[in-house]
């Protein structure tokens, strides 16, 4: 099931999205809870999709991928290597990204992220899918000058817009063995599975959960295939994963 969150006339609401019909659903009751579909719906053609969850925050692996570890000629880390992303730089489907004029170089980095259902802590690996309400895609937009220079990643990845989520959240998937392609204007730049994980979605939230509790909707974006590479203003970029769909945004970075 897709569920999300889109305006129509002026109003948002949550929905189940119809793909093969072009419609989304409005929902009574919220995505956490038990709901019942309204009998009205409203065309996909007419509707502002939002971003699916505000989440209280949204923690980020950092070199979860073999094949990009081997691309950075990097060691595969023992343990998952966490940060966090303020929940100002969410943004949606269709929405800008947007970089201040001093910004150096701007990347697109595709990833997998896992939505949190109910309150998350000290779970183990068993119990995690349990936790889990589904999963979007989301683009870790990245400002490489300042992630080398700092040595820690906060101002680098945390302005705002910087954390396209979306289109909605896939609540049936497996997530193992998904494709994971971006395209920046419609040219294949990251192509891989989640395979290559070296860190698994399980593995993942307990580890995070033993650090900090997650809260429904919470976000967790499992880390970056290899292919990432710099955004110029106006490029459009696509992030893209198998049984969920795609995520398209524009880049622009502000004249001084």
């Amino acid at each position: 099931m897709k569920i999300g969150k889109v305006k129509y006339n002026d109003k948002n609401f949550h929905v189940v999205f119809d793909i093969e019909n072009n419609i989304a659903i409005p929902i009574k009751g919220n995505f956490f809870g038990d709901f019942e579909l309204e009998e009205k719906s409203f065309p996909l053609s007419e509707v502002k999709i939002l971003p699916p969850v505000l989440p209280t925050k949204v923690v980020c692996l950092g070199l979860n991928y073999r094949d990009h570890a081997e691309e950075m000629k990097m060691e595969i880390p023992d343990e998952p290597v966490i940060f966090l992303k303020p929940t100002t730089s969410i943004i949606g489907h269709g929405d800008t990204i947007i970089a201040p004029s001093f910004c150096q170089r701007v990347d697109y980095e595709a990833e997998l992220a896992i939505v949190i259902g109910k309150t998350c802590k000290d779970v183990s690996p068993e119990e995690a899918k349990d936790y889990i309400l589904g999963y979007t895609c989301l683009n870790d937009v990245t400002e490489r000058v300042f992630q080398k220079k700092d040595g820690q990643w906060t101002r680098a990845k945390s302005f705002d817009t910087f954390c396209p989520i979306g289109p909605w959240i896939e609540t049936e998937l497996d997530w193992r063995g998904l494709r994971i392609k971006s395209y920046l204007n419609g040219e294949l730049r990251q192509d891989s599975t989640t395979s290559n994980m070296i860190f698994g979605v399980e593995e993942i939230v307990s580890f995070v959960s033993k650090i900090m509790t997650l809260l429904p909707g919470d976000i967790i974006a499992t880390g970056t295939p290899p292919g990432i590479g710099e955004m110029k203003s106006g490029d459009r970029i696509k992030v893209e994963i198998e049984g969920i769909g795609a995520l398209e945004n524009i880049f622009m970075k502000l004249e001084e």
